[in-house]
């Protein structure tokens, strides 16, 4: 298989910072997922049966997957057929464009919440 590249995405601010409880439940876990194994980023979904699935970013020598990405996969892989939501928590400024392609392919409109290692939400990606 090829190996793709994609762009990173803007995380545009918000205005209210306040989640609703099923979507602050995946900041939650994705940042107890990062500060597991002191990953680089942690992240986790919602299908659309509600189930969340949670992951952090690999980095081995032969194997790189950022956490959004493994997430899905997660998802995927248990016969989710939708995200409807997404929550990521990273020190980057920008959404990884593997992870959001990762989303998009499972759902045109999810939301993607960016949070910082503290859980404060930095912005939301929406389709």
């Amino acid at each position: 298989m090829p190996e793709q590249s994609f762009a990173a995405v803007a995380v545009p601010g918000v205005d209210d910072p306040a989640l609703s409880a099923e979507d602050a439940k995946l900041v939650t876990l994705a940042r107890s997922s990062r500060a597991r194994v002191a990953a680089a980023e942690g992240a986790a979904v919602r299908d659309q049966d509600g189930r969340t699935y949670a992951a952090a970013s690999v980095a081995l020598p032969s194997l790189s997957v950022t956490a959004l990405q493994l997430a899905v996969a997660q998802a995927a892989a248990s016969g989710a057929t939708k995200i409807e939501a997404a929550a990521v928590v990273t020190e980057a400024s920008t959404l990884d464009g593997a992870g959001h392609a990762a989303v998009r392919d499972l759902s045109a409109d999810a939301v993607i919440h960016v949070a910082g290692p503290s859980g404060t939400l930095l912005g939301t990606v929406s389709a």
